[in-house]
């Protein structure tokens, strides 16, 4: 039986500025790196499922062969649903204008609180830029649909947690 295991990225930024500007767009390639190496790695593993199954027919015999295969076929297909996701998740983060002057939240914003960063993009997770963990977040996900339209200074509560916007950037 194959087993796959795809790995998080975590991609620590060095400082080269303090200008949140230049820290925002170090962190925008940085989720755009993520999601390249995730769609190239998919493209690897099932290149190499492919060539193990392939192999697999040469060497093996009946039943047993016939399972391997059919078990292979269907990794093969799981890893293609996790690859057009990933692909169509890079489209839709290069389709975000990252560029604007937010006065309040929305997609694209990067949002500073009392709890952390907040990048509202497209759902990848925890990134860590400057020694402090982002976490990108799709502006569909029920937090950003709850920061949606807050402004610097606003408070709010989601799960039982207050949050404070100390900025948007």
């Amino acid at each position: 039986m194959l087993i796959c295991f795809i790995r998080f990225i975590y991609v620590p930024i060095p400082k080269k500025s303090s200008s949140l500007t230049v820290q925002k767009q170090q962190l925008i390639q940085a989720c755009r790196d993520y999601l390249k190496d995730k769609i190239n790695s998919l493209n690897t593993i099932i290149n190499e499922v492919k060539e193990s199954s392939n192999s697999e027919s040469k060497s093996s015999a009946g039943d047993k062969h016939e399972t391997s295969k059919a078990m292979m076929q269907l990794e093969i297909e799981k890893l293609g649903t996790q690859l057009k996701e990933a692909e169509l998740k890079l489209l839709e983060f290069d389709k975000i204008n990252f560029n604007m002057n937010f006065q309040c939240i929305e997609q694209g914003s990067l949002v500073e609180t009392n709890r952390g960063y907040f990048l509202i993009a497209v759902s990848i997770g925890k990134i860590t830029v400057d020694d402090k963990m982002v976490f990108v977040i799709s502006n569909k996900s029920p937090l950003a649909v709850v920061f949606a339209d807050k402004q610097q200074k606003d408070s709010l509560s989601f799960n039982g947690m207050e949050y404070t916007i100390m900025a948007i950037y």
